[in-house]
């Protein structure tokens, strides 16, 4: 049986990471080239984390938006240059997405971007201890990924 104390333990620690989440997102906003959303870099980077290719709904789950809302941030990514949709070959009705080179090329200036930011951050944290962290948090998102399918 959990005691309240470790659910308010467990409860402190997922809150810690939501609000480091919108504090980064605000920070790396600032960075990101004109036009680019969070929402649009988070596509990109996870064509670059995860896979080169992908259908639109596949994308949704991984991003837990509708495919609606999926479809209206590949649209904008697609006016920009930055990826492609074009039909299956094998289904007339699925569609492909691809990173184009350009949406490679402006993925990496984003991250050049928020460079200054990340060795600044890098003299407060010694990289050894976020390496550390890094696998733990990746335990975690693993579970919980997993634990959505649940």
């Amino acid at each position: 049986m959990t005691d309240i104390s470790n659910e308010h333990e467990v409860f402190t620690y997922f809150n810690e990471i939501g609000i480091i989440s919108q504090l980064s997102t605000g920070l790396f906003e600032q960075c990101l080239p004109e036009g680019l959303t969070q929402s649009q870099f988070s596509v990109l980077n996870w064509f670059v984390r995860v896979d080169v290719e992908a259908t639109p709904g596949r994308l949704a789950r991984a991003f837990q938006v509708t495919g609606g809302a999926m479809t209206n941030t590949l649209k904008k990514l697609e006016s920009k240059g930055l990826v492609n949709v074009e039909p299956d070959k094998n289904s007339g009705r699925q569609k492909r997405v691809t990173m184009t080179r350009k949406g490679s090329q402006v993925r990496h200036k984003a991250i050049k971007a928020i460079a200054p930011l990340l060795r600044e951050f890098e003299e407060h944290f010694p990289v050894e201890k976020l390496r550390r962290q890094t696998r733990q948090l990746a335990e975690v998102r693993q579970y919980m990924d997993e634990y959505r399918y649940k």
